[in-house]
Parts: structure tokens; sequence; C-alpha cells
């Protein structure tokens, strides 16, 4: 397992294009972000002391929604093997079946992982260009663990969302779908109070936008205390809700942990899932 992991990991990072469109929907945030929103939170915010920290919240939407697209990218190999019917070598081979499930999984989580590094790197350097600070050691951890926990619930869900594909067409045209919608799905192009209860309410039973709000609450927490120190308790709870930094049902507040949970939960059952549909899918 471990030999074809490597293979798959080799053969992902060889192909330069494949890299770059499993993290188009980040850029395409990232940009939408430089060039037109940061400017407008900013106002929208001058009157609460550093108010840049909306890049802090921009960065920590974007690390939820990293491990899901590259992950959807790592995916791909998968499909493209069924496509080109190298599977069906692989399966006469010596290899146990399992071996080569585990080593795409393996493969993708990796993938995941590093892509996510990479992105928390390239966060911190926007961050401390525009005026904010390097987060602490101990925020720093609690980021590291997001990222692992953000990783094997997106790689879940992306791993069943393949498992129903053959064609590297069908894949494509999904791969462009979700990383066109992953952004409104964790509220990171709008806030959620801005949209309509309906679509806030799917936003919350969405599992991305669970690990999205982690990061939120562990990023933005610094320099919320700064900013909003002045502030009433109510009016910065109601803008950490309307910022999707934390989420309610009616008057329930979701915590951190019950956020955990679900992403745990999640991972489970739909790696479950994606054992039972490939265990079914003839190659």
């Amino acid at each position: 397992m471990i030999n074809f992991t490597l293979r798959n990991l080799r053969v992902f990072f060889k192909d330069k294009t494949a890299v770059f469109f499993s993290l188009l929907a980040v850029f395409v945030i990232i940009g939408l972000y430089v060039l037109f929103l940061g400017d407008v939170w900013s106002a929208s915010f001058a009157d609460v002391k550093n108010a840049r920290f909306m890049d802090s919240w921009i960065m920590a939407g974007i690390l939820a929604v990293t491990s899901f697209t590259t992950t959807m990218g790592a995916f791909g190999i998968m499909i493209e093997d069924r496509a080109k019917k190298i599977t069906k070598d692989l399966v006469v081979s010596p290899i146990k079946t399992t071996s080569l499930v585990g080593g795409y999984i393996l493969s993708s989580v990796i993938i995941g992982i590093v892509m996510s590094l990479v992105t928390l790197v390239l966060a911190e350097v926007y961050i401390i260009i525009g005026g904010g600070e390097l987060m602490g050691i101990t925020t720093l951890i609690k980021v590291l663990g997001l990222i692992l926990l953000a990783t094997f619930t997106n790689s879940a869900i992306v791993l069943f969302m393949v498992s129903f594909f053959d064609s590297l067409n069908a894949f494509s045209t999904a791969s462009t779908v979700v990383g066109t919608l992953i952004g409104f799905l964790t509220g990171i192009y709008l806030p959620i109070g801005q949209l309509p209860n309906a679509i806030q309410w799917l936003i919350k039973l969405f599992p991305v936008s669970h690990a999205a709000s982690l990061f939120r609450q562990v990023m933005m927490q610094a320099s919320l205390s700064v900013g909003f120190k002045d502030f009433p308790v109510e009016y910065v709870d109601g803008f950490k809700e309307f910022m999707g930094v934390t989420f309610s049902f009616n008057e329930y507040l979701v915590t951190p942990i019950i956020s955990i949970v679900i992403l745990v939960v999640t991972g489970l059952v739909f790696y479950g899932l994606s054992v039972i549909k490939l265990s079914t899918k003839r190659n």
C-alpha cells in the first residue's frame, strides 16, 4: 500500500495542471478578496480597532476548503486509472484490493494536508503583509489539528462523491461545479448573516462549514479580543454569528465540541458509505 501511495503522490505532483486546478477555488477566493472584498469589509468595520481581522476570517475559510478541493483533485488519479483501465491490471496483480483503495485514500489525505500547509504559510504571509501578527504557537497547534480533522472529513466526503464517477469528463464537470459552489456553501463569498434563512440552514448543515467555523474561532480569537474590546458582549456575539464564526440553530449555540463531533461522525459515515459503494463497483 505504501508503494502504491507513493506512486499516486508522484503522479499527482508531476501533473502541474492538476495541482493548479485543485487549488483553483482557493485562488479565486483569494483574488476576489484581495481585489474587492478586503477593502469593502475593512471599510465596513472602520470603527473597530484592527479592522484587518477580516484577513484572518477569509484565510480561515480558505483553509477549510483547501483540503476539499485538493483531495478531489487527488482522487482524480483513481478516476483516471479507471478510465484508462489501469485498475483492471492492478486488480489482477498481487496487490490486494484493500491496499489499492487504501493507497488512493492515504495519498489523497497526504495531498490534502500538504496543500493545506502550503495554504497556511501563504495565508500567514498575507496576514502579516496586511499588518496582522504571526499566530502564536498555541494557535498554530490548534490550526494544525483542525487541518488534520478537516482533511479527514473532506477526503471522506470527496471519496464518496467520486465513487460514482467512471469518466474523466464527468469528474471534471463535478470538480468545476464543486469548486464554484464551495465558497458559497462555507459562507466565504458572503457572510452567512446576509443570506436568506433557508440558505443559512443549508450552510449550517454542510459539514465543511463547521470546519470553517472552527478555523475562524481559532484564527480570529486574538484580533477579535483586541478589536471588540470596548464593545458589548451582545454585539460581539451577534457579529460572530453574522460572519459565521459561530453557528446557532434557533437559540441553540453550536459549541466547538459539537462541531468537532459533527466532522468526526461525518468522516466516519462517508468513509463507511464509500467502502460499501466501492466494494460493489466492478472495475
